[in-house]
């Protein structure tokens, strides 16, 4: 994987904002106290016409808030802008560089790497579940259910594949999820070994919180340029209290 690859900035979940209205959205972020357009234009080198333009850009998509000023002396009383309390913060992300040093360095650093990245996983599947009742489990289909929601929530666009198949011909379940996306596939392209394993520990996590007689049995990478198959099968869980 190339350098220029890794150092390029994630996309943002936000709205999508050129470099000038990212700045003057920063400027106002940055200045805990509402701005006049004058002020900005002189903090982000623009001329005010322009910074106008996308200070009511920012209050069209929800970003900043205009009030009028308060003055108690002559003159035509000033529009201040403020950025909103949850505006998305400005600036570059580079989560993919993170995840590529983490995964690169477990690989290299951990004598089993596979298996610390899948109890990596399986810690999170759980705390991403929520826990049954004391003395309830969840049912097979239930329990499947959740999983698959949880997934789509991360971004693996899963779907149940209830054909049956002939990898576990001795289990009484044999169903798969179909992953139609990786939203780590970069990543998981360079160091898959890492990557895959803390997905297939994720979703154990989740089946083993839910107290649930279903398994992931495994997970079969890229068997399709975009898709990824998790086996399911039965599970024989101990009851628990919690």
């Amino acid at each position: 994987m190339e350098r220029e690859d890794l150092t390029r900035p994630d996309p943002s979940d936000g709205p999508s904002l050129g470099d000038s209205r990212a700045e003057v959205l920063g400027t106002l972020q940055s200045a805990g106290t509402p701005m006049s357009v004058t002020d900005v234009a002189a903090k982000v080198r623009l001329h005010p016409n322009t910074a106008r333009f996308h200070l009511d850009g920012l209050v069209e998509q929800g970003l900043a808030e205009r009030a009028t000023e308060q003055r108690d002396v002559p003159g035509r009383p000033r529009s201040l802008y403020s950025a909103t309390a949850d505006s998305p913060q400005s600036g570059r992300r580079s989560y993919r560089l993170l995840a590529e040093i983490l995964a690169s360095y477990l690989a290299d650093q951990e004598p089993e790497p596979t298996e610390a990245a899948r109890r990596a996983g399986e810690a999170w599947g759980h705390f991403l579940t929520d826990r049954p009742a004391p003395f309830q489990r969840a049912d097979s289909d239930g329990a499947i259910k959740q999983l698959v929601e949880l997934l789509d929530e991360i971004g693996f666009a899963p779907e149940l594949d209830n054909k049956p198949t002939n990898e576990s011909p001795n289990k009484a379940l044999n169903k798969r999820i179909l992953l139609h996306q990786c939203p780590f596939r970069e990543v998981a392209e360079e160091h898959g070994d890492v990557v895959c394993a803390v997905h297939l520990g994720l979703m154990r996590g989740v089946l083993s919180e839910l107290q649930a007689p279903v398994d992931a049995e495994g997970l079969d990478p890229f068997v399709e340029p975009n898709l990824c198959v998790t086996r399911l099968t039965d599970a024989n869980r101990p009851s628990s209290d919690h």
